[in-house]
């Protein structure tokens, strides 16, 4: 199968999965999304509302999506070449607060490579992205595609599509991000 079909078909099934990812993966220490109480938009002038949540829990984005791509590859500064983003709603049970993740999903060198940065949900429906959010950075190694894992909202590991013989996804999370320069 095509390279690009498998990509296609690995996304499909990341939409679909994402969502419901959960693991008892240990090891990578926990990181909560913030109280709500404590975000001030004046003190953070590089933090931006990207999208809304409206019924049903559809996203309208605000930030249009190539510019989230462009700014993606940006904070990749390797090459990696970003070709959809999404923001990905996160709920470990029916009952839990759920979170949101900023995805951006792409290649470098034939590789997979993605980006999930948390969002902050502020009033009732929108999602801000906050200049100290972490990037929680996949490259895959021989890995067509890489999913997140995670435990109680969070992310804590990952996991290759395939799991054949020398392929692995690798996590490195950095402590905050410039998506959007001041």
């Amino acid at each position: 199968m095509p390279r690009f079909l498998r990509l296609l078909l690995a996304f499909a099934l990341l939409t679909v999965v994402l969502p419901a990812c959960e693991t008892t993966k240990k090891g990578i220490p926990e990181f909560t999304s913030p109280d709500k109480s404590d975000i001030s938009r004046k003190q953070e002038p590089s933090s931006k509302i990207v999208a809304t949540v409206g019924e049903k829990g559809l996203i309208k984005y605000l930030v249009p999506r190539e510019q989230l791509a462009q700014a993606f590859t940006r904070q990749f500064g390797d090459g990696t070449t970003i070709d959809k983003t999404m923001v990905r709603k996160v709920q470990g049970g029916p009952k839990d607060q759920p979170s949101y993740f900023l995805v951006g999903l792409g290649l470098r060198n034939g590789m997979f490579r993605g980006m999930a940065i948390p969002l902050t949900l502020v009033s009732d429906s929108e999602l801000l992205l906050r200049s100290n959010a972490s990037r929680y950075i996949i490259s895959g190694v021989g890995c067509t595609f890489c999913f997140f894992n995670f435990e109680n909202n969070d992310i804590v590991g990952t996991t290759c599509e395939e799991n054949s013989g020398g392929s692995s996804c690798d996590l490195r999370i950095v402590d905050s991000n410039t998506f959007f320069p001041r």
